[in-house]
């Protein structure tokens, strides 16, 4: 039955500020454990709620608003100095605003929410009354049983993840992700989850992922995405007024095309058209880089989140992090913002988990107890550098190394050849992990190959420096957005393909006299480099030609290196995605027109590859 019928407007737009209230409540409470007698804000916390439970009782959502007036009593006696904070009473206030999360997912579904689970209440309760909190409420209990963990799994300090999953997004794990032994998966699909429940206010159209009269179980919440954007009215005043001048210069080459037609070609005719496509081309790069600005976004809507996940993690570890943001006002595109989430979420996992020592590993290493992790963000030319920095213990590449010996990963000839980079970049391999215990954070050796596999995807490459006893530097380099994309142009025939320019090192002339066969397979010397070739033709699938190829283009593709071949180059360009939806053949990423109005494939090089070495 619907539960809201003839308020789905009103409940989408407290979705959407509410949801966006409660980030900023989360935001602020990790600020007040650091700074617990600033009475501003507390009472920034106080407003929040209150009018989260306003609205709440608005719609008549009577468990939610039973919930929010217990927290907010609880600040209002942190700000009229009744109470003092503790490491035990934030952990039932992040409780709280976790089943509160919880219930705004039970309204997004057009249902009334559930009571709260019987301890948070009693926590809240408890603590109002100036007692003792009995039980922290990390999580409300799951409704399921957690998902199966593998033989000799142990949860730090009981952390259910299941539970907390549960508790975050009102949406049991196994329901979610099926029924898994990897725990990594459960804390990712946490924090996806967390992402696309952001809310930007009430000049947005829809509410992202709140469409309202779902059935249960309809919609899996990796799958729920943003789809609006809130967008600065400055930068749409600049769209409209360049939008407006493009129909001006529109009108003026009519009226040209009109004149020529009619068999007005003087020379001050062909003048003044040739000024006025001049005044086009630079209105349409002027309106494409404004509309550009209308998707980008600061990146510390994403970073906000982070430092709550630390603070939780170190404490079921035993540890005290704090993570530190800078350059959250960096903007990069909003779609790639969403796709950075599970790649950070697995690095600052990491960092904590397996970066920074305990506190009494930091005190016998003369450090400070306290292990700051820091997350920045800055813009260098048309790319943004993200690093995750800790203080931590370091990695030593031999180590790594022969764990990967150890694991079956690699061979003893492959690991006698690799420096240190490459020893380095050993942690990328799926199935690599340093634990020698599996626990419900980490041991099973998935999540480096899942953040390297996607930060490809988004045409950025990922970097590591790391000293031993001082700390580890993960560096993030990516293109500024995606909707744009430099590409270089090779012909094959009468056909034109793409790739990427980032993964372009240099162009080459090839001869049949510099290929040599090395096992059958062709390969050229480049400064000394033995390189495999690799004919287009053969990555799509085409029959070879008689004629030898006459480019080639040394590509590099992670840590890996190799010419492709073709019969020649067109140049590079910025070229504009088109994705194929209903039809995309395999190693095709999408189309793109060039100038003389042919169409373009834009190749999937990771996707031709896999082909190559599958066979």
């Amino acid at each position: 039955m619907n539960d809201f019928a003839g308020m789905e407007e009103l409940l989408s737009d407290f979705l959407l500020e509410a949801g966006e209230m409660l980030s900023d409540v989360d935001s602020k409470l990790m600020e007040l454990e650091k700074r617990p007698d600033d009475a501003s804000l507390l009472n920034e916390i106080f407003r929040g709620f209150h009018t989260i439970k306003g609205g709440a009782g608005f719609l008549n959502a009577t468990e939610l608003v039973a919930l929010c007036h217990l927290t907010e009593n609880l600040f209002d006696k942190l700000r009229n100095r009744e109470l003092t904070l503790s490491a035990e009473l934030m952990d039932t206030i992040f409780a709280a605003t976790a089943e509160v999360r919880k219930m705004f997912s039970a309204l997004q579904q057009n249902q009334q929410p559930t009571a709260a689970p019987a301890e948070i209440l009693e926590n809240l309760k408890a603590a109002l009354d100036g007692k003792a909190i009995v039980k922290v409420a990390a999580a409300a209990p799951a409704s399921q049983p957690a998902a199966d963990t593998a033989p000799g799994a142990k949860a730090p300090d009981g952390v259910d993840w299941n539970a907390l999953y549960t508790a975050l997004t009102g949406t049991d794990i196994v329901a979610t992700v099926g029924v898994t032994r990897d725990q990594e998966k459960i804390a990712s699909a946490i924090s996806e989850e967390e992402s696309t429940k952001k809310a930007f206010g009430r000049r947005g159209a829809d509410a992202p992922g709140t469409t309202v009269g779902r059935r249960d179980g309809d919609v899996a919440p990796k799958e729920a995405k943003e789809t609006t954007i809130r967008v600065d009215t400055d930068r749409l005043d600049q769209v409209l007024n360049l939008s407006g001048e493009i129909g001006l210069t529109k009108n003026r080459l009519t009226h040209l095309r009109s004149d020529i037609l009619q068999g007005r070609n003087d020379v001050d005719t062909l003048r003044e058209l040739d000024r006025s496509v001049t005044q086009l081309d630079m209105l349409v790069v002027n309106l494409q880089n404004a509309v550009m600005k209308t998707r980008m976004q600061p990146i510390g809507r994403l970073f906000k989140k982070y430092p709550r996940l630390a603070r939780d993690l170190a404490r079921s570890l035993g540890k005290d992090v704090e993570l530190v943001l800078v350059g959250e006002e960096t903007e990069m595109d909003k779609t790639m913002i969403e796709d950075l989430n599970d790649p950070l979420v697995h690095l600052v996992r990491n960092a904590v988990d397996h970066g920074v020592e305990t506190i009494e590993g930091r005190v016998a290493a003369g450090k400070p107890e306290k292990s700051i992790v820091e997350l920045s963000a800055r813009q260098e030319g048309d790319h943004i550098l993200i690093t995750i920095t800790d203080d931590g213990r370091g990695m030593r590449p031999e180590v790594i190394r022969n764990k990967a010996i150890e694991k079956g990963l690699i061979t003893n000839e492959i690991a006698n050849t690799l420096d240190e980079k490459q020893c380095m970049e050993l942690i990328f391999l799926p199935g690599f992990s340093t634990k020698e215990e599996i626990s419900s954070v980490s041991g099973r050796g998935v999540g480096m190959d899942v953040v390297k596999t996607n930060i490809q995807k988004l045409n950025g490459t990922i970097d590591i420096h790391s000293e031993p006893g001082r700390g580890s530097v993960f560096t993030i380099a990516l293109p500024l957005t995606l909707a744009i994309l430099p590409v270089l142009i090779l012909r094959l025939g009468d056909q034109s393909f793409a790739v990427p320019l980032s993964m372009v090192r240099e162009i080459l002339s090839v001869t049949p006299e510099q290929l040599q066969q090395v096992s059958g397979r062709a390969t050229m010397v480049v400064r000394g480099e033995v390189l495999p070739v690799l004919p287009l033709a053969q990555l799509i699938g085409w029959e070879a030609s008689d004629v030898p190829p006459e480019v080639g283009v040394l590509m590099q593709f992670g840590s890996n290196s190799f010419i492709l071949s073709a019969d020649g180059f067109a140049g590079h360009d910025d070229v504009v995605i088109k994705s194929l939806d209903t039809f995309r053949p395999k190693g095709v990423a999408g189309v793109t027109m060039s100038s003389e109005g042919d169409i373009v494939l834009i190749l999937d090089i990771k996707e031709l590859l896999s082909d190559v070495r599958g066979h």
